[in-house]
């Protein structure tokens, strides 16, 4: 299988270095280029697109702003020329956020990565052999609160708590509160490190102290086991041989 990609930049230059890189890798598939976001949303509605090269400024709508009112994304690697967007590029849940020039080892690194992160979701594209291994992924990620951007990471992490439109990340030394879904908190987290367990919670699976029937104990804390996630858990228990 092959990943479909889109190319998006206001810049004819750019495109066309896109467009190039791709066509010398034969596992991606370049569907379209746009030269705007609203250009890019239609074809998203018309096409099936597994990765998209998203530039960040852009006119009408930026990158950023394209992505917030996207209900189902493909995966992103940012392109830019501004290294200030970084940390709000990764906080959207990029893959990878790529500097103009982009030279093409760095172009392959990131799609490595958008590579193995569809492998971990279902979907198989081949590799040529010279592709070089998958990359690790980030042990941490950033969430905004508080009007600044807070590092967090995972290791730190003992359950989350959905409540309505925000999110509660409960540290052992603090309570970040944020105003994210679970839905997209679950795209930022490492599927080995945690599971969510109920509509409004994420367990970290390192820190179960104990589970009894339809309920997990992280420290003094009880979070309950939902209809709709419990075979998903038992899954994951017998995977670990706990009896």
């Amino acid at each position: 299988m092959t990943i479909r990609c889109l190319a998006v930049d206001d810049e004819p230059l750019a495109l066309d270095i896109i467009e190039s890189y791709i066509s010398k890798l034969p596992f991606l598939q370049l569907i379209k280029t746009c030269s705007s976001a609203t250009e890019a949303m239609q074809v998203l509605q018309e096409e099936q697109v597994d990765l998209m090269f998203l530039d960040i400024e852009m006119p009408e709508l930026t990158g950023i702003q394209f992505l917030n009112i996207l209900k189902h994304q493909p995966l992103i690697i940012f392109t830019t020329a501004y290294p200030d967007y970084a940390l709000e590029g990764f906080n959207q849940g990029a893959v990878d956020y790529l500097l103009k020039p982009i030279p093409f080892d760095r172009f392959l690194k990131a799609v490595t990565k958008a590579q193995e992160r569809l492998q971990r979701n279902g979907k198989s594209a081949d590799l040529p052999a010279a592709m070089p291994p998958a990359t690790a992924e980030h042990d941490f990620m950033f969430v905004k609160a508080d009007y600044k951007t807070i590092r967090v990471d995972f290791k730190d992490i003992l359950w989350i708590e959905g409540l309505k439109d925000y999110i509660i990340i409960q540290t052992k030394d603090q309570k970040i509160i944020t105003l994210l879904s679970m839905n997209k908190m679950m795209e930022k987290l490492p599927d080995s490190k945690f599971l969510r367990v109920h509509r409004s919670f994420i367990a970290s699976l390192q820190k179960i102290d104990s589970i009894e029937k339809s309920r997990i104990r992280i420290g003094s804390k009880e979070l309950p086991i939902g209809e709709v996630y419990r075979d998903q858990f038992l899954k994951w228990v017998e995977e670990n041989n706990i009896q």
